[in-house]
């Protein structure tokens, strides 16, 4: 090291806004309901209603992945096939690159979750409406298995991330910060969005039966 060169400083930075960590918690629970109440004809309803929470919060994802924060922003995870295969072969050989957002791999499996999300939660949708008959039924099916596969990809994905670097990634997703270079932090954590998008879905669980989302049957 140069005599002049200064060393780099880590501290505690803030990654993740509010409505991003909101979002990440909240599509568990949605997706983690829908998948347990699916199968009993007696928790229909309340599969409705998480399948409209999941839909929705999705859409509002996605409008943030647009004009959201520097690291919720999908530009700043969109990666090209190859440097996920390479990531996913460095995690292998216990040498993967440090990233202060999203890596490859967990930004695969990001993609991945809201395709497959939308896939589900409205091929549901339909189905209790009894728009296409049973046709959408087994790919109704095959898209929730398959999310639930992501899940624990990604649960296992985050668990090997968090001991090769060190860091506690699920509860940086609780608190918004991580250790890096005060530069590399974002400037707002946006609480009030995330707080108007947490009362939204408290005054949806709500109002459900009254807003007209369900058939009459």
């Amino acid at each position: 090291m140069l005599a002049n060169e200064e060393k780099v400083v880590k501290t505690q930075i803030l990654v993740w806004d509010v409505p991003t960590r909101v979002f990440h918690w909240l599509l568990a629970l949605s997706f983690l309901g829908a998948y347990l109440t699916g199968e009993e004809d007696s928790y229909r309803e309340l599969h409705l209603k998480f399948g409209y929470l999941l839909l929705g919060l999705i859409g509002c994802r996605l409008v943030w992945g647009m004009i959201g924060s520097r690291y919720a922003r999908f530009s700043n995870f969109w990666f090209k096939p190859r440097e996920i295969l390479a990531y996913v072969q460095a995690v292998l050989r216990r040498c993967p690159t440090h990233y202060v957002g999203h890596n490859p791999a967990g930004s695969a499996a990001i993609f991945l979750l809201l395709g497959l999300g939308l896939l589900s939660s409205i091929t549901g949708i339909l189905l209790y409406f009894e728009v296409g008959g049973e046709l959408l039924e087994e790919p109704h099916e095959v898209f929730a298995s398959v999310m639930l596969v992501v899940v624990l990809a990604h649960i296992v994905g985050v668990a090997l991330s968090s001991y090769l670097h060190r860091e506690n990634l699920p509860r940086a997703m609780v608190t918004g910060t991580k250790f890096g270079e005060p530069s590399q932090g974002i400037g707002a954590g946006f609480a009030w969005l995330g707080i108007i998008l947490l009362l939204a879905v408290v005054a949806f669980w709500h109002w459900f039966p009254a807003l007209g989302l369900t058939a009459s049957k």
